[in-house]
């Protein structure tokens, strides 16, 4: 089963999903998408598992900074467009283990699904 964690190198948040991986010796690839990027796909995908409401960070700065009628009546398509612009909207992690996803860093959720 293939493991990919999306997200950000400097994130605390990444810090602490990374360490806990490694700690528990759950082998994975890490994709930097504010260094790499992400795909329209991968978001329309994700987005289709979770919801884009879950995967839009509106807690961040970069949000917070945006104008209101760039916060105002979003939808998927707005949010996904968001996104592609600047990744560190997406909430992080993304952890992908075999196509499932965990959205956020929680270790309870992160034990259920390597146990």
């Amino acid at each position: 089963m293939t493991t990919t964690i999306y997200g950000i190198k400097a994130c605390d948040t990444m810090k602490k999903a990374r360490t806990w991986l490694d700690d528990h010796g759950v082998a994975y690839a890490f994709h930097d998408y504010k260094a790499v990027g992400i795909d329209r796909a991968s978001l329309e995908r994700w987005a289709g598992q979770v919801g884009w409401e879950v995967l839009l960070n509106r807690s961040g700065t970069t949000f917070r900074k945006l104008a209101d009628a760039d916060k105002a009546d979003l939808n998927q398509d707005k949010a996904i467009a968001l996104m592609l612009a600047q990744p560190s909207m997406i909430k992080r992690p993304v952890l992908d283990v075999g196509g499932q996803l965990l959205v956020g860093f929680k270790p309870d959720a992160y034990a259920a699904k390597f146990s």
